[in-house]
């Protein structure tokens, strides 16, 4: 105990020592910030605990100005990437714990260490955490820009003209090709398939790879065959407030002094694909975020991993045991000091304005602040920066057959990989690729397929068939597993 103590004031003195200038004594302003800091610590603490989101929400409710059918999934913008990205970082115990830390080091009177000491690595370490956000996002915004800017074509005058996926509106005509993604939630008008009938693909909205069809009312398969007559439709459209539900739709079209019932049977939702159809035209009901498959990409929320959890409840534990610690060398310290005066009564006078409680007071948080480095300020970011890099560099994980490699969406998921407890799959081949490849048929002893030359069903040769008695097997016991 003794050494530890001398070791301790080497960094610090307590106020009274001869030859220093002499505070007034331990002042109320001084008493009162301390006590100002335990209370910020508690009071995010306790916000930490409730996990509210008011300020999270404020901004991420916040969206930019899309136009017409543009989407944003980016998390920030030029005004709220700061303090959203310092909010996300402050979720974090350990830049809690080092936060007050360094406003510890700025009371002169219990500071062992300069107050820079840990600010600067602290900032670096934020630093580096904001920039791996920003190229994230900026990767985010890249994405809307790219899904925002595909071509498509609209009804502009008695025309079709070529714009982009942004400029669509409630209200447009928009023609669909072969093999092109629905930009938007369409009500079908007609298509170039017999009965107005459109065959899509929804493998993007709920993993089916089989195909749906898709019908229009009869009355706008006939009226509707061309550009003019689809510039002149005048229907008008009620139907329920944008939610998401994906199969189900409920409206009426009023055209002409007739209502028609619309269900889920002639919508074509945003993120199909179209197959097997030439051509389909279709009106825009739903556009931006009012689509079916935009409402259920819910709120956009703080991830905390597996990992991130473990170290919060360890440094948790860490402080308290630290706590713990210093209020042990602390108590050492201010007995440690009683026996110093009783033994040297002849320098009483210097320590005549600290008593030994106030000694031991301030030398808790002395021993809390020089304590402090047991937690690690380590570089987790770093290294889920360059883990994220290898995952997008990895040549075993290259596709070949589609040119596609991986991909690592998110630089602060990676340790979320694995973590996987149960699956669940259906009939449907989620998980398997049925590939059902033609070998050979007998139809009227006839065969057909391809045979192999010299094999016992080359054509040149007669088959010969086998009974039951003559096989190799026969008389032996089969299991089936």
């Amino acid at each position: 105990m003794f050494d530890v103590l001398q070791y301790f004031n080497i960094f610090w003195k307590p106020p009274g020592v001869a030859g220093e200038a002499q505070p007034d004594g331990w002042g109320i302003n001084n008493i009162l910030l301390l006590l100002l800091l335990l209370l910020l610590l508690l009071l995010l603490l306790f916000q930490i605990s409730l996990r509210t989101h008011i300020f999270i929400y404020l901004f991420l409710s916040f969206h930019l100005c899309v136009q017409g059918n543009g989407i944003k999934t980016a998390k920030y913008n030029v005004l709220t990437f700061l303090p959203l990205n310092l909010y996300e970082q402050l979720h974090r115990l350990v830049n809690i714990y080092f936060i007050f830390i360094i406003l510890l080091q700025t009371v002169p009177q219990i500071s062992t260490l300069p107050w820079f000491a840990l600010l600067f690595p602290l900032t670096l370490l934020l630093s580096i955490r904001g920039v791996r956000d920003l190229i994230d996002d900026i990767g985010r915004h890249h994405s809307d820009w790219e899904i925002n800017s595909r071509p498509c074509e609209i009804l502009t005058g008695k025309s079709f003209i070529q714009k982009k996926w942004r400029d669509i509106c409630v209200g447009d005509i928009v023609c669909l090709r072969k093999d092109s993604i629905v930009p938007a939630d369409l009500l079908l008008l007609s298509s170039t398939e017999p009965n107005s009938l459109c065959y899509v693909e929804t493998m993007d909205i709920d993993g089916e790879t089989n195909l749906k069809y898709r019908q229009a009312l009869l009355v706008t398969h006939e009226q509707l065959t061309n550009d003019g007559s689809m510039a002149a439709f005048d229907g008008v459209i009620t139907c329920e407030e944008p939610n998401s539900r994906m199969h189900s739709f409920v409206g009426t079209l009023d055209w002409r002094g007739e209502k028609y019932s619309l269900d889920s049977e002639k919508v074509l939702l945003r993120g199909c694909k179209v197959r097997n159809t030439e051509a389909c035209y279709g009106l825009v009901i739903y556009a931006g975020f009012d689509t079916k498959i935009m409402k259920n990409c819910g709120k956009i929320k703080l991830k905390k991993t597996k990992l991130s959890h473990l170290m919060d409840r360890l440094v948790l534990l860490i402080t308290v045991s630290l706590f713990l610690i210093s209020f042990g060398l602390a108590v050492g310290s201010g007995v440690s000091a009683e026996r110093f005066r009783e033994q040297h009564s002849y320098l009483f006078a210097f320590y005549s304005t600290t008593s030994s409680i106030q000694y031991a007071f301030f030398a808790f948080w002395g021993f809390l602040i020089l304590l402090s480095l047991v937690i690690p300020m380590s570089m987790f970011e770093f290294i889920y920066l360059v883990n994220s890099c290898f995952i997008n560099w990895d040549r075993e994980m290259y596709y070949a057959p589609k040119d596609m490699p991986a991909k690592a969406r998110s630089t602060s998921l990676n340790d979320q990989l694995g973590q996987i407890e149960y699956v669940f799959s259906d009939k449907t081949g989620t998980l398997t690729q049925n590939i059902m490849t033609f070998k050979k048929c007998c139809i009227n002893g006839v065969i057909y397929g391809k045979v192999p030359l010299g094999s016992h069903w080359d054509l040149g040769k007669s088959p010969t068939f086998l009974s039951r008695q003559a096989s190799e097997w026969a008389g032996r016991q089969m299991h089936f597993f």
